[in-house]
């Protein structure tokens, strides 16, 4: 199976994409392509032997074949006619936004493309963590109480000190700052709001556990990873987050009992099915007073969290095999049809 590995994007996370696509050009067992979508929001084609750093910095890449994406897969343009590019599924490496907001799904949706990647609606609700926190409770999960900031109403809260601040919609460890006072509180909110215009407010808890927990369903059976238990400061910053996946070594299993386990994996279960079908995601948890809490979904994980998986390889061959988009609806006309010969009518 040949995959098209699609990276970048308009998207505070755009430089973190490339890292995660130079990483799984090392960890993946298959033909590759690579198509890069730049600030612009256009498509190139960059030939393997040229996926480094520098091409991306020096914006060498506009020198490549720019393509266009159209019904059936992306297509580079000759003289006198167009070439498809080869592939047999898209892999949705574009981190943040456009890739985990929605628009990819859509377009490679639209376009009839077989693709890896969370769908339109799993993408809307796992990119806002408000609306998260609403699914998950929807659902019956935990989450941390919270209150949300938006930049343009009026603020009438008390807040809890120490707390956490984290813009809305950006990744799990961008713009995020704990206060200890109300100035440090001014300064988060400036912070945070010069990267979104909504803040997730949350007590910050320093005696809680961490464990992120990755997978995916082939056909119906799941498919998971090992359980991480993420090493960090007071929080997990941007640096320790990334420099974390950017490596291709495995990362040692959390001791968890069996019980905790089970009850994350299930806890994970019932996140992803069915909305997450055709994605490999992370689930990000919190253990609080010994329950589980949903800390944050990461739909397009980075370097899709290879490093949890004994056979990476495995399941993404498999997902690509298992993961189809929506049925196609039959349009017959017939109601058309029926009015068509009546007087007056149309």
């Amino acid at each position: 199976m040949r995959f098209a590995i699609l990276f970048g994007g308009n998207s505070y996370e755009h430089e973190i994409s490339i890292i995660s696509a130079v990483v799984l050009q090392k960890i993946l067992n298959a033909p590759l392509e690579f198509i890069f979508c730049d600030a612009k929001r256009d498509f190139y084609l960059i030939p393997a032997s040229k996926m480094n750093a520098k091409i991306f910095s020096s914006k060498a890449y506009t020198e490549e074949k720019k393509l266009i994406l159209k019904r059936g897969g992306f297509y580079k343009k000759g003289l006198l006619s167009e070439g498809r590019v080869p592939c047999d599924c898209v892999i949705n490496l574009i981190h943040g936004r456009d890739g985990e907001d929605g628009k990819i799904a859509a377009l490679l949706e639209f376009f009839d493309l077989n693709f890896i990647g969370p769908r339109l609606e799993a993408s809307v609700l796992s990119f806002n963590k408000e609306l998260t926190k609403l699914y998950a409770q929807n659902l019956g999960i935990k989450t941390l109480p919270y209150t949300m900031l938006r930049k343009h109403e009026t603020q009438n809260f008390t807040p809890t000190f120490p707390c956490i601040l984290k813009p809305a919609r950006l990744g799990s460890s961008i713009g995020i700052s704990i206060a200890k006072d109300a100035k440090g509180l001014d300064y988060a909110k400036d912070v945070a709001f010069e990267l979104d215009d909504a803040i997730v407010v949350e007590a910050f808890e320093s005696d809680v556990k961490e464990y992120n927990l990755a997978g995916a369903m082939i056909g119906e059976e799941f498919v998971f990873s090992i359980i991480e238990e993420p090493q960090k400061k007071e929080f997990l910053d941007f640096e320790q987050k990334y420099l974390s996946f950017s490596g291709t070594g495995k990362i040692q299993e959390a001791p968890l009992d069996e019980g905790l386990k089970n009850k994350l994996k299930t806890t994970f279960a019932k996140i992803y099915n069915p909305l997450f079908k055709g994605a490999l995601i992370r689930c990000d948890f919190f253990i609080l007073n010994g329950e589980v809490h949903l800390n944050e979904i990461n739909p397009c994980p980075g370097s899709l969290a290879h490093y949890l998986f004994e056979d990476f390889n495995g399941v993404v061959e498999g997902l690509a095999r298992s993961a189809c988009n929506e049925a196609k609806i039959a349009i017959r006309y017939d109601f058309l049809h029926s009015i068509s010969g009546q007087k007056g009518k149309l």
